[in-house]
């Protein structure tokens, strides 16, 4: 088995990554091999395989596979989701930086009232005071709108004064002539 081990090195020997402290075995063919004493010794299910390049017997699976390859995938794989997920924490607290409060009580806005207050291509559909929360803002349109009204009732008092000055501004006039006709 040696001897077809050396013969055939070209086909089955991997090449070194000492970043990863693995072989790869791209364009290679795993050569696995065995005796028979070994396999009644330790059955087809157990250390009974020698894998060319390697220094010792192995179970099939493992004979074949590439642990040291796999464990060094998945810590990258781990590593990658890391960082990911630090990015995303990092990328959320700057929004949250970025997340503007309501001038009247403080409170941070909700995800839907920013998005409502972001300014758009279409004026129709611009937000009445955009740098308060929705609750301050029913309480400011409400506000106006009762400002609006009383402002309204005061115009027609004011009208209803002048006209009723007017009347008896013209009653009196009307009274002086009245005492030279009797």
């Amino acid at each position: 088995m040696a001897r077809v081990a050396d013969l055939t090195r070209h086909h089955w020997q991997g090449r070194w990554h000492p970043e990863g402290g693995y072989h790869s075995y791209d364009r290679c063919i795993p050569i696995v091999a065995t005796t028979l004493e070994e396999l009644r010794e330790h059955g087809p299910a157990g250390p009974a395989f020698w894998r060319f390049g390697r220094d010792h017997r192995q179970p099939l699976l493992d004979a074949i596979g590439n642990a040291r390859r796999d464990a060094y995938l998945a810590r990258r794989r781990q590593a990658a989701r890391e960082d990911q997920r630090r990015r995303e924490d990092r990328e959320a607290a700057q929004r949250e930086a970025r997340r503007p409060a309501c001038a009247g009580c403080g409170q941070k806005f909700t995800d839907a009232r920013w998005e409502a207050i972001d300014y758009t291509r279409d004026w129709s559909t611009r937000q009445s005071h955009p740098h308060l929360c929705e609750g301050c803002q029913d309480r400011a349109v409400a506000a106006q709108a009762q400002a609006e009204a009383d402002e309204r009732e005061r115009q027609e008092q004011e009208r209803l004064r002048q006209e009723a000055e007017e009347q008896a501004a013209a009653q009196k006039a009307g009274g002086w002539l009245s005492r030279f006709c009797t």
